[in-house]
Formats: structure tokens, C-alpha cells, sequence
């Protein structure tokens, strides 16, 4: 399945995109796709539900905002460092453990909603990644077991301030989390329509500029290696997202100068099997 989310922010409804790649309201489920959701056997129900009634939905107008496919998780952990040569090109050494860092749940938006550059930033910067997200209470979850624990997969952009991130002091939480600074989406797609989540090819555009463009086969940290970390450290909660890693292409690493966001730059990236996302820049409208 394809899970959507669609409406005014903050009053998301929930829905599905079918076979066709059109976008049905599953209002009349009754449920948002929530923690509580992920945590009573959702997917399952949603499926038999489906089968009874997937024919009468209605089609969501095409006007319509997507947005996150899941409503705001409990958290949103982030793998630093986890393609070689993004390692490289931020001259940091390649990690022996996976690196862990946060964003702000608020910081959570659609796949289509603008990028709002915060005030007093100077290092807007943009990062495609593969998130899973969790389908049960995980802790302590060997490897071997890791898969279990998947709900499925969407298309994020690691939205970073890297001035805030890297000279501000402190952890890098601060220049993950401003508000816009994690689209998610459009769709989650349930694990088994992606058998191998370690080959899915990766891609971000620039103003129509490909400037990322790799694959997960070229994680350093896999999935199943990252769950098992994470849950010795934390528990993991349905719905929780963890997004795995930027490939090489970021702003901050572009030869001979870095290039970072400015107001009306244009961000399109994509993940093999779980759809496209763009995105415009904009000066944050409170700051």
C-alpha cells in the first residue's frame, strides 16, 4: 500500500494512492495514520477495510495539499554521515558507529510545501534521503529481526542549516529543525513493495541541476544495522521516522564554492519506488 495524508496543515485526512496513482480520501476509516494507528495493527486492518470499500472512495481533487504521510511521529532520528563520500566531501572522518542526531517533530512538513530559510541564515542546504519508518515498539531488536519492525518507507529531504548546525555550538539538532525543514513524502509505501530498500537509486536537482545522484547500495550503516543501534539506546515507537543518510551533491561540499539556498530556488528530489518531491525556498515568513 501507499499511504497519503492530504488537507490543510495541521487538519490532514488520511488516504491512499492506488494502483493508478490516483489519490482516494480514507476519511471513512476513521483513522488518522498516527502512532495509535501503526501500534493496533493498522496496515492489516486498513488492507481488509480496503478490499470492502476501496471501490467507493472518492478521487482527492488534484488542488488538493499532500501532506506528510504520517501524522507527527514521536521522533525523528537522523544517520549523520552514512554514504562514504559525503563523509568525504564535509572532511569528516567516515564513523565506526553510526553518528545520531534529532529534528524537531515540528519541523515536519508535506513533500510540496515550501522550504522556509530561517532568519539570520546564511547555509540553507539540502539532503535526499531514505527514511524508514517503524511499524511496532522496538527495543532491543537484534538484526536479524530488524525487518519485523518496518512499516515502510518514504522520500525525505534532511533539510539542514549548516552554519547553525556546525558553528553554533552544541549538538547539530539546532540546524535540523527549523520549521519546513523535514518534507516527508508524498506517499509511505509498506515494506513489501520495496524488497530491497539497499538498492533504490537516489537523486536531488538544483534548479533543474542534478547534483545528487546515487543509490543505497552505498549506505555504509543498513537498515537493519541502524534499528538494532538505535533501539539499544532508545525505544522506538510506531510511527517513529528515521531517515538514513544523505549521498554525496550537499550545498555545503559543492567545489569550488558552496551553494546554499536562496529565496526561490527550486528542490526536486526522488527515491526509486517511493515518488517525487519538490520543493521552493522562501524567507521564512515570521522570521
Amino acid at each position: 500500500m501507499k499511504l497519503i495524508r492530504f488537507g490543510e496543515a495541521g487538519k490532514e485526512k488520511p488516504g491512499i494512492q492506488d494502483n493508478l496513482g490516483r489519490n482516494l480520501d480514507c476519511s471513512g476509516f476513521g483513522e488518522d495514520w498516527n502512532e495509535e494507528f501503526f501500534s493496533q495493527n493498522g496496515l492489516a486492518r486498513l488492507e481488509e477495510w480496503l478490499h470492502a470499500n476501496q471501490e467507493n472512495l472518492h478521487e482527492i481533487p488534484a488542488t488538493a495539499r499532500i501532506g506528510s504521510p504520517i501524522a507527527r511521529p514521536s521522533k525523528i532520528i537522523c544517520i549523520g554521515l552514512n554514504y562514504r563520500k559525503h563523509a568525504e566531501e564535509a572532511g569528516m572522518a567516515v564513523p565506526e558507529v553510526p553518528i545520531i542526531f534529532m529534528k524537531a517533530t515540528s519541523s515536519l512538513s508535506g513533500p510540496y510545501d515550501p522550504i522556509y530559510i530561517p532568519r539570520n541564515s546564511k547555509q540553507t542546504d539540502w539532503e535526499v534521503e531514505l527514511a524508514v519508518v517503524i511499524g511496532k515498539r522496538a527495543k532491543y531488536v537484534k538484526k536479524e529481526k530488524a525487518y519485523e519492525y518496518i512499516a515502510g518507507y518514504c522520500l525525505h529531504n534532511d533539510v539542514s542549516e549548516r552554519d547553525f548546525q556546525l558553528r553554533h555550538g552544541g549538538q547539530w539538532v539546532k540546524g535540523k529543525s527549523a520549521d519546513h525543514f523535514a518534507p516527508l513524502g508524498p506517499t509511505l509505501v509498506t515494506k513489501e513493495e520495496i524488497p530491497d530498500p539497499h538498492n533504490l537509486r537516489l537523486w536531488l536537482k538544483l534548479n533543474g541541476k542534478m547534483l545528487q545522484d546515487s543509490s543505497t547500495s552505498d549506505l555504509i550503516f543498513d537498515i537493519p544495522t541502524i534499528i538494532e543501534h538505535l533501539s539499544q539506546y532508545m525505544t522506538l515507537l510506531p510511527g517513529d521516522v528515521i531517515s538514513t543518510g544523505t549521498p554525496a551533491g550537499v550545498g555545503m561540499g559543492l567545489k569550488p564554492e558552496p551553494r546554499f539556498l536562496e529565496q526561490g530556488d527550486i528542490v526536486e528530489l526522488g527515491i526509486e519506488g517511493l515518488g517525487i518531491s519538490r520543493q521552493v525556498a522562501m524567507n521564512d515568513p515570521e522570521a
